[in-house]
C-alpha cells in the first residue's frame, strides 16, 4: 500500500511532543510491515542543522496561492535513520526557518502568522504529492497543523490530480485542546471559497476551525486510543467538536499508540547503567535505581519506594492532585524524583518540594533524555495522574521496564493499565495502579495501596512481569491502522 503521512513534526526531525514520537513510528512500523511510506513535514531547517539531518533538493520549485499573494515553495528529499522511510520537506523560510515551530522559545505566545503557516503547509503538501508523482492510495493527516489536507483533497485535488482521485483521506486526531481557530478573515488563505464557511464545514462559532474542517472532510477519523474515541463525543472532552463527532461517530475509531521498542527497551536502553529484561528484573532494576539515586543525590536505598515523574508541568497533567498530595506522600519513607517544565506555579511547586524533602525529593527542571530513561528504569512507580490523556506513552514505557504506574483512569491510560485489585492480583492481568475520579483523595488511596504493595513482594513482581509481557510495540498499532485504511479503501472505491 502507498502512503502519505503529512504532520507538522516528527521524530528525530523536530518535536515538541507526543505527535512527534507517534508520527514517526508509525511511519517506520508500517514501512516494517512492508508498506511504501512518504512522510511530508516542514523543513524546519534550524531543527534539523542541530540533529545534523542532511537533505538534497528534489523536483522543481513552485509558487502556491495564499491570500492575495503567492508564496514560492522547494521540497527536499531526506531518509528516515534506520528505514526506508521517504522523508520530503516543504521548504518555506519565511515560515519555518525559525527557533521554535509553533512560537518563540520560552514564549506562551503562539507566532502571530500560524495561520498562514499552517494553510500553506497543507497546500504545500498535497502539491508535493501530485508533483512527485506519490500516487498515494491513502494520506494520512495529523491534529489541526494539517485539518486542512482533507478539505483540499475533496475540493481540489481529487478533480485536479487523476492519480489521486481515488486516495483515501484519514484525519487522526491527537488531542482535542488544540483546534487551529482562527477568524473568518482568515477564510481566503485557505483557498477554499466563502460557500464552505458554513456551521456544516469549517465554520465553528464564527471562525475557521482547521480541525474541524480536517474531521468534516476525511473518509475516517481516528484518535489515539479507544476509551478517547468515546470521550471526546461529550462535552467534557469534546471542546465543543462534540457534536461534529457523534455526527461521525459511526467514521470514529480509537487505535492505541505504540512505542518505539527500539529507543524504549530496558535490554537495548544505552542510557542505563544495566541493562536487563522480565528474567534479569530483580538484578538490572536495583542498579538501576541505585544510579538514580547517585545521579540526582539522593540516599541510595534499594529499600526505598521511588516514584518518578517525567512530564509537561501542566493542569491536564494532574499537577494539581501531585500539589494536594505531595507532604502526605513526602511524610512517608519514599523518595520522589521529577523531570519536566511548564507552567510557572507546578514548576515552583517542584523547586519547593525538593527544598523542603532534601532526602526525599529532587527536581530538575527541563528535559533531559538520558535522565528520562533512567527515571522509567530505576522508579518503582510512575506518577502520571491526567485529568485527561489522548493516549499518553510513559505509562507504556513504565510498564515496558518494570515500573508500575500509577494513572488516572481516562483516554490511553484506562486502555493500557490495568489497576491492581483483590480480582486482577488473583488472576495475573494487574500493571499498575487506576482511579476514576480527578479527586486528590481517590489519587492518595492509590498511593497508599501501591506503599502496601510494594511491601508484598511477590505480589509486586508479578505486576511487574505483567507489564513487561504485554506487547506495546509498534507493529501491533500499526497492522490496526493497515485495517483502517483498507476500511478507507473500501469505502472510497465504492
Amino acid at each position: 500500500m502507498r502512503i502519505v503521512q503529512i504532520c507538522s513534526e516528527a521524530v528525530p526531525f523536530a518535536k515538541t511532543g507526543g505527535l512527534a514520537d507517534v508520527t514517526g513510528a508509525l511511519s517506520k512500523a508500517l514501512v516494517e510491515l512492508g508498506h511504501d511510506v512518504t512522510l511530508i513535514l516542514p523543513n524546519y531547517s534550524r531543527f534539523l542543522a542541530k540533529n545534523n539531518v542532511e537533505s538534497r533538493p528534489i523536483g522543481e520549485s513552485f509558487d502556491i496561492p495564499l491570500g492575495d499573494r503567492r508564496v514560492g515553495i522547494s521540497l527536499r528529499q531526506t531518509q528516515m535513520p534506520g528505514s526506508d522511510v521517504r522523508v520530503v520537506l516543504v521548504d518555506q523560510p519565511e515560515f519555518f526557518d525559525r527557533d521554535g515551530i509553533y512560537q518563540e522559545p520560552h514564549s506562551k505566545a503562539d507566532y502571530a502568522d500560524n495561520a498562514a503557516r499552517f494553510t500553506a503547509f497543507p497546500r504545500a503538501a498535497l502539491e508535493a504529492v501530485a508533483r512527485l508523482d506519490l500516487r498515494p492510495e491513502i494520506i494520512q493527516a495529523h491534529d489541526w497543523q494539517t485539518g486542512l489536507v482533507p478539505a483540499l483533497l475533496e475540493a481540489q485535488y481529487r478533480k485536479w490530480v487523476p492519480a489521486m482521485e481515488r486516495t483515501a483521506a484519514i484525519m487522526t486526531l491527537h488531542n482535542m485542546a488544540f483546534q487551529g481557530a482562527y477568524p473568518a478573515e482568515t477564510m481566503p488563505l485557505t483557498g477554499l471559497g466563502y460557500e464552505y464557511f458554513n456551521w456544516k464545514q469549517m465554520e465553528f462559532w464564527k471562525q475557521v476551525n482547521l480541525l474541524k474542517t480536517g474531521i468534516v472532510f476525511a473518509d475516517l477519523i481516528n484518535t489515539v486510543s479507544p476509551t478517547y474515541a468515546r470521550e471526546i463525543q461529550t462535552p467534557e472532552f469534546g471542546h465543543g467538536l462534540d457534536g461534529v463527532l457523534r455526527d461521525r461517530a459511526a467514521d470514529l475509531t480509537g487505535i492505541l499508540n505504540g512505542i518505539d521498542s527500539h529507543e524504549w527497551n530496558p535490554s537495548l536502553d544505552s542510557h542505563l547503567p544495566a541493562k536487563y529484561d522480565i528474567d534479569s528484573l530483580d538484578v538490572g532494576k536495583v542498579e538501576c535505581k541505585r544510579a538514580l539515586q547517585q545521579r540526582v543525590g539522593l540516599p541510595q536505598r534499594a529499600d526505598v519506594p521511588l516514584f518518578g515523574l517525567v512530564s509537561r508541568m501542566s493542569w491536564q497533567k494532574g499537577f494539581d492532585l501531585i500539589g494536594a498530595c505531595a507532604d502526605r506522600l513526602l511524610e512517608r519513607d519514599v523518595q520522589v524524583v521529577i523531570l519536566g517544565n511548564g507552567q510557572p506555579e507546578y514548576e515552583e511547586l517542584c523547586r519547593h518540594l525538593a527544598a523542603k524533602y532534601p532526602q526525599k525529593a529532587r527536581a530538575v527542571i527541563g528535559y533531559d533524555e538520558s535522565l528520562a530513561h533512567q527515571i522509567e528504569a530505576g522508579s518503582d512507580m510512575f506518577l502520571m495522574p491526567s485529568k485527561f490523556e489522548p493516549c499518553g506513552l510513559n505509562q507504556m514505557y513504565s510498564m515496558a521496564y518494570g515500573t508500575l504506574p500509577i494513572v488516572r483512569a481516562t483516554g490511553g491510560l484506562a486502555d493500557s493499565v490495568v489497576g491492581a485489585t483483590a480480582e486482577t492480583l488473583a488472576n495475573g492481568t494487574a500493571t499498575g495502579f487506576s482511579f476514576h475520579d480527578h479527586h486528590p483523595e481517590q489519587f492518595w488511596q492509590q498511593l497508599d495501596w501501591s506503599l502496601r504493595l510494594f511491601a508484598d513482594k511477590p505480589a509486586w513482581h508479578r505486576v511487574q512481569r505483567a507489564g513487561m509481557s504485554r506487547d506495546w510495540s509498534w507493529s501491533r498499532s500499526a497492522r490496526e491502522y493497515v485495517e483502517l485504511y483498507e476500511r478507507a479503501l473500501g469505502r472510497r472505491s465504492n
